[in-house]
């Protein structure tokens, strides 16, 4: 296998970024919602059981990492997911982490 070249600072930063997005479960739950598509702030605040004012933060740093995609629509603010990668990089973590969670569960009933 080839030896991967490194990447620049610039798109380190920009990878970091989105990761760090990610790495907030209550921006999780607000993804998850959004899987279904475009829904409102108050939707969303409704569904993951967060306030307005929480909802909008977390959306705000979903939409600087460009993991969402907003726009206004009279007095409401719809909000979408932006680049459907993040239903492929969901849906493996969540895969992986099952199967190490099976593995492990086995392991410990000797199975």
């Amino acid at each position: 296998m080839p030896k991967p070249k490194p990447m620049p600072d610039a798109l380190l930063e920009a990878v970091a970024l989105r990761f760090r997005a990610l790495a907030e479960p209550a921006r999780l739950r607000i993804l998850q919602h959004l899987l279904a598509g475009e829904r409102s702030v108050n939707d969303l605040a409704e569904a993951s059981g967060f306030s307005q004012a929480k909802t909008s933060t977390h959306l705000a740093t979903l939409h600087v990492a460009a993991v969402v995609s907003r726009k206004k629509l009279g007095a409401t603010v719809h909000y979408a997911i932006a680049d459907p990668v993040v239903h492929e990089l969901c849906d493996l973590m969540c895969a992986r982490i099952t199967a190490q969670t099976r593995a492990g569960a086995r392991a410990v009933s000797g199975r």
